[in-house]
């Protein structure tokens, strides 16, 4: 049974997540709203009984607000594969599968090529950046190549690049540091300081 409005539902399906009531939780994963299907996958996570199916159908969501929440309790977790979503069509989508994918730190055949695609390629900046964060977390030398191309990109991505890089090693590394300390943004030339030192 709906309760009369959707702000009511949500708090319904919240209270149920604190209280160990499942069922209303999952009664509400089809929900008309999306805050309330969101608030239903998260409660029955923090209850830990959310199945990966009710998982897969929350990241295949037609709302793209429910896919990203989706998203944030799979960076907990090995299955299900979130790397198509690095395909969406929204940006905060690709953002948070790219995060996600970083936490993961197991990654799948196939990640870090699609990270590198997603870090030198996609059309918004904060997926880029993403992108190259999540590069430098996995540490895998196939990334590289992408994370060096993000040190050319805007500032708040090549500052991320600078980061990402503290976990390779080579003369291009090097390189690449040294010209971040005359890039002309200020959070750039910091954040190398932070890894090397000052001058």
């Amino acid at each position: 049974m709906y309760a009369a409005s959707s702000s009511e539902r949500r708090r319904l399906v919240g209270l149920a997540g604190h209280s160990g009531d499942a069922d209303t939780a999952r009664l509400h994963l089809a929900d008309r709203s999306a805050t309330v299907r969101i608030a239903a996958v998260r409660s029955l996570e923090r209850l830990a009984v959310l199945s990966t199916e009710e998982l897969v159908s929350a990241l295949d969501d037609t709302d793209h607000t429910v896919r990203v929440a989706g998203v944030e309790i799979a960076a907990r977790r090995q299955q299900p594969p979130i790397v198509h979503l690095l395909d969406d069509t929204e940006s905060d989508v690709v953002e948070a599968a790219a995060w996600a994918l970083g936490e993961r730190m197991k990654p799948n055949p196939g990640t870090v090529a699609k990270l590198a695609t997603t870090a030198t390629e996609h059309s918004d900046p904060l997926a880029r950046e993403s992108a190259v964060a999540a590069l430098g977390a996995l540490g895998d030398e196939r990334g590289l190549p992408a994370i060096l191309v993000a040190t050319h990109d805007k500032p708040a991505v090549r500052r991320r690049a600078i980061i990402a890089l503290s976990t390779f090693i080579g003369p291009e590394v090097d390189e690449a540091w040294e010209r971040a300390r005359t890039d002309p943004d200020r959070q750039v030339r910091e954040a190398v300081e932070e890894l090397l030192g000052p001058w």
